[in-house]
């Protein structure tokens, strides 16, 4: 049985969620970080010295991070899936499971705790704005893609829509200014719509 550590609000648990319900895999997930706590307790140290989520075990093997969580997940699955077997598809699909990971979601970061994690007397406007202003820059750059591609690959629906999906909500969901991309909008209400997203896209912001 595959077990999934961390709590459905994390963006990082979200995509792995997603991954699991797309592919249809059974698994428990257990509630760790964030007001559930316990990623510091002895037990879950010796899984993730890290002490962050999610955190995956199947049959004695543990992973985290949670791209890599969904790589492993989605090389299960067949050749025209989640994961291509091609070399160059599936370094199409991990470049932009990495910009998820080293731009786009590192960009709206300040504005995300500032806004929904931060009382409004003690949040750094300044920062929400810089964070805004980086994080509309690399919409652009998605929407543009998005503009030329169905989806984020040639391939069809891969990991990456599911990884840079998530981040995606996280930005369409705060409560900021934003330009119209349209392509970017038309991505995201079609793959919101898939069976696998159903657990993450009705949840608020937290």
């Amino acid at each position: 049985m595959l077990r999934i550590w961390g709590r459905i609000s994390s963006v990082n648990v979200q995509k792995v969620v997603w991954c699991a319900d797309e592919m249809g895999l059974d698994y428990e997930r257990i509630d760790v970080g964030g007001s559930f706590g316990k990623t510091k307790t002895p037990e879950y140290l010796a899984l993730n010295p890290n002490a962050l989520v999610p955190t995956i075990e199947e049959d004695g093997f543990v992973l985290y991070e949670s791209n890599a969580i969904v790589r492993y997940l989605a090389a299960r699955g067949s050749a025209d899936g989640l994961w291509p077997t091609d070399l160059r598809k599936r370094a199409d699909v991990d470049r932009w499971m990495e910009w998820q990971s080293t731009s786009f979601t590192p960009a709206m970061r300040d504005a995300f705790w500032q806004l929904i994690r931060t009382p409004e007397d003690k949040r750094d406007l300044g920062a929400v704005e810089n964070s805004r202003a980086e994080s509309e820059r690399l919409a652009g750059i998605l929407d543009a893609h998005l503009a030329k591609h169905h989806y984020l690959t040639e391939s069809g629906f891969t990991a990456a829509d599911i990884v840079v999906g998530c981040a995606a909500r996280r930005w369409l969901l705060l409560p900021l200014p934003r330009e119209s991309r349209p392509h970017l909008q038309r991505w995201y209400d079609e793959i919101k719509s898939r069976r696998g997203a159903r657990k993450v896209i009705s949840l608020d912001l937290s």
